[in-house]
């Protein structure tokens, strides 16, 4: 049993009904335990400005990490933004605020400034948590504190089970919740979600600790909190799925205006974009280029239940993107920062793909040893452009590198001496 284990074997935690775990429940007995309840019930859904400033009131008041979480309409909405936000902190409960009813959420957000927030997959709720108003200063993310760990499943309900010993029921995570009224069985599901993300933060703290790893940790969760909002993609259309098919700057065009199309309609609809037109329907349109309706209306996504209106307005995309002049069309291909795909290293240049070689092999090999994923370890990206335009082949050199790159500094010193060594034996 490992001491994150013991940890949660040692806990106060609770499970149906309020009652602590017996002998069989516990982390280390073998079955677990599942956790049908919240230990106060389900809270009320916060929908109104005074029982939000309850609520802020009440978190405010609270002592330790708080665990936050958010729960998304992916695949149904247009966007990422949060419709259900959930919130657990020691003295203060479980809370569940409906952004939509209180779309501002920046009082709640600077009333936990100082407290360290508890996510899991920090990077996939930020955004939306921004968006309403909610930054923390301070984080802590299981899911890589898993992976830092080396724990083989990192998703909530495989951590909670390995660490803690309870299994988290799973069915309702990708609902609709932008559904109003929120039915009972999901507001369970999503109060469940925070139920013991501190207890899990607490087992996976002594666990890194005792592997040596919990100030690496803190630099990722540091990395993570004062990291800036993304910038907005650049041409998202090229990630239309099936997009290796399409050759032709024509077809791209296509591709292009039908993507366009659609995320307008999309935006307008408030519906993702995927349930006004398939990804495949718009790489079909482009291979084909249909020369009408009825042409359109004989491929692959644009049958028999879209109406003549819509056909018109998606062969009208088609039409467009034909008539546009050839400086007018899309170039194959995305303008590449930085080295090529290593698929091409070997023709463009034999001695970085070798350097390439030798660098994956030792990283990998640093990283079976660390016991964490190599990705975590350290950024492919990184060891791609050190491995193309290589520093001084040593390690100071390669330091430096590393860090112009954005590696952390614990990422550096793992990683720099393995790093310069690899390269200065290509060179030899």
């Amino acid at each position: 049993m490992t001491d994150a284990q013991e940890t949660a074997a040692a806990s106060s935690l609770r499970t149906t009904g309020g009652a602590p775990p017996d002998d069989g429940g516990s982390a280390d007995s073998g079955a677990p335990t599942p956790l049908l309840e919240p230990r106060e019930g389900i809270p009320p859904v916060i929908a109104d400005e005074a029982s939000l400033a309850e609520v802020i009131a009440a978190f405010a008041a609270g002592t330790g990490p708080v665990a936050v979480d958010a729960e998304r309409a992916s695949g149904y909405r247009y966007g990422q933004r949060a419709y259900l936000v959930q919130l657990r902190r020691e003295g203060a409960g479980t809370a569940l605020i409906d952004p939509v009813g209180c779309p501002d959420l920046s009082a709640l957000g600077e009333a936990l400034s100082g407290a360290e927030w508890v996510l899991h997959a920090a990077t996939q709720d930020l955004p939306c948590l921004r968006e309403i108003g909610m930054v923390p200063t301070r984080l802590f993310d299981t899911e890589l504190a898993g992976r830092l760990a080396g724990f083989p499943r990192v998703g909530l309900g495989a951590m909670v089970e390995g660490v803690l010993g309870f299994v988290l029921e799973k069915g309702h995570s990708a609902v609709d919740w932008s559904t109003r009224p929120l039915p009972e069985p999901w507001l369970r599901y999503a109060a469940l979600d925070v139920e013991l993300l501190v207890d899990l933060r607490d087992a996976l703290e002594k666990e890194l600790d005792r592997q040596g790893k919990l100030d690496w940790a803190r630099q990722e969760f540091d990395a993570i909190a004062s990291a800036p909002p993304a910038e907005p993609r650049k041409d998202p259309w090229r990630r239309t799925s099936g997009m290796h098919k399409v050759r032709r700057r024509r077809q791209l065009g296509v591709v292009r205006e039908l993507w366009e199309t659609r995320d307008r309609i999309a935006q307008r609809r408030d519906v993702s974009p995927g349930k006004v037109l398939s990804d495949a329907a718009i790489v079909e349109a482009s291979l084909s280029l249909p020369v009408n309706v009825q042409a359109l209306a004989a491929l692959n996504g644009f049958g028999h239940r879209m109406g003549r209106r819509q056909l018109e307005q998606w062969q009208a995309a088609v039409d467009r993107a034909k008539a546009l002049s050839e400086s007018q069309l899309p170039q194959p291909g995305q303008p590449v920062a930085g080295p090529p795909p290593p698929r091409a290293w070997a023709d463009k240049d034999p001695v970085a793909a070798a350097r390439l070689s030798a660098a994956r092999t030792a990283v990998s090999a640093l990283a079976e040893e660390l016991n964490m994923p190599q990705e975590n370890l350290i950024a492919p990206d990184a060891v791609r452009r050190v491995c193309w335009e290589p520093p001084a082949a040593d390690e100071e050199a390669v330091a430096g590198a590393l860090a112009s790159y954005g590696a952390r500094p614990w990422q550096v010193e793992q990683v720099a001496p393995v790093l310069a060594e690899a390269l200065s034996g290509e060179d030899a």
